[in-house]
């Protein structure tokens, strides 16, 4: 029997945008993007996957509700999460302080934020983790290295649903975007530091996923301990044997 016809212009509908988001995931995943992970406009993005405006609209509302992109009107389309405005309050500080002392600050407050995520967490939540990290380990560059681990760490912190704790971590993630500590943390990578990183990211989001605060609390902390040292051994500087609890 031959389908209604409504029927068969909604799934024509459902692949066009099923194929728009293939298209779009890839200039993410590519790191084909402009300056801040900003996607191109409504309009170049319809002529670029050859699909309407409403097309290129739904297949967005997808990808934000997976986390992969965030917008805002009138500045435009951006890929991983949005940036929390007190961030800007973190550029004041950029040139008194350490990369390590932001480290040291990370292990005093991402721990914590962990483990309220392992309480608050949902299940649509996980699977944005999982596929954040996901990105992660797939990134082909720096840029996209840095872009989908940054949104890791914040569907974490945001997911613990702390404003205070969020402020500060929101600070310091602005501090750490400064572009030569960028290019520290790309010496201290390597494919073992990397595969490292995937595990210890799915350790967290295994202990968050099965609502054990200690033990997502312990699994960043070890985390993030692995990148201190990493980041030790490029610039030559002591990590404190013993972080902070």
């Amino acid at each position: 029997m031959t389908p209604p016809a409504r029927s068969v212009l909604d799934q024509a509908a459902s692949e066009s945008i099923a194929e728009v988001q293939a298209r779009l995931r890839a200039m993410i995943e590519n790191g084909a993007l402009g300056p801040d992970g900003r996607l191109p406009p409504e309009r170049e993005m319809c002529q670029m996957t050859r699909a309407g405006r409403r097309t290129v609209r739904r297949a967005l509302d997808v990808l934000e509700a997976e986390g992969l992109i965030w917008r805002r009107q009138g500045k435009g389309t951006f890929a991983g999460l949005p940036p929390d405005p007190t961030q800007v309050l973190a550029a004041e500080i950029v040139g008194e302080t350490t990369i390590l002392e932001v480290m040291e600050a990370r292990l005093c407050i991402e721990p914590a934020l962990a483990a309220m995520c392992a309480a608050r967490a949902l299940p649509a939540d996980i699977a944005r983790m999982r596929n954040l990290a996901a990105r992660t380990l797939s990134a082909a560059d720096t840029v996209s290295f840095e872009l989908w681990d940054g949104a890791l760490h914040k569907m974490i912190a945001r997911t613990a649903d702390n404003k205070p704790l969020l402020t500060a971590f929101s600070m310091i993630d602005e501090i750490r975007g400064n572009e030569n500590w960028r290019g520290l943390r790309s010496k201290a990578r390597s494919v073992e530091t990397l595969q490292v990183s995937d595990s210890e990211h799915h350790a967290i989001i295994d202990r968050i996923e099965a609502g054990d605060a200690a033990g997502a609390e312990a699994a960043m902390r070890a985390h993030l301990t692995t990148l201190a040292r990493n980041l030790q051994r490029i610039i030559g500087t002591h990590f404190p044997e013993e972080a902070p609890t």
